[in-house]
């Protein structure tokens, strides 16, 4: 039983990105939304977060392909 819910715990975990990673997205996901980043976000890079905000606030001013990026992670 305790081997079971350490092999549980492990599975989970291999399958949970890091905070950050899911922050960052992938590299088809940055690409997505770069374009929109520099054009309207440029002096937040570095900060996920507000990059992620600012992208958010700015939802009908980006590009369908980084709208989709946002939508696919509930955001």
């Amino acid at each position: 039983m305790i081997v079971a819910r350490i092999i549980l715990a492990a599975l989970v975990t291999m399958a949970c990105p890091s905070a950050s990673m899911a922050q960052q997205g992938t590299p088809q996901e940055q690409a997505a939304c770069r374009p929109d980043t520099r054009k309207l976000c440029r002096d937040l890079v570095g900060n996920d977060t507000a990059v992620l905000s600012c992208l958010q606030q700015n939802r009908a001013k980006i590009s369908r392909a980084c709208r989709e990026v946002l939508e696919r992670h509930g955001r």
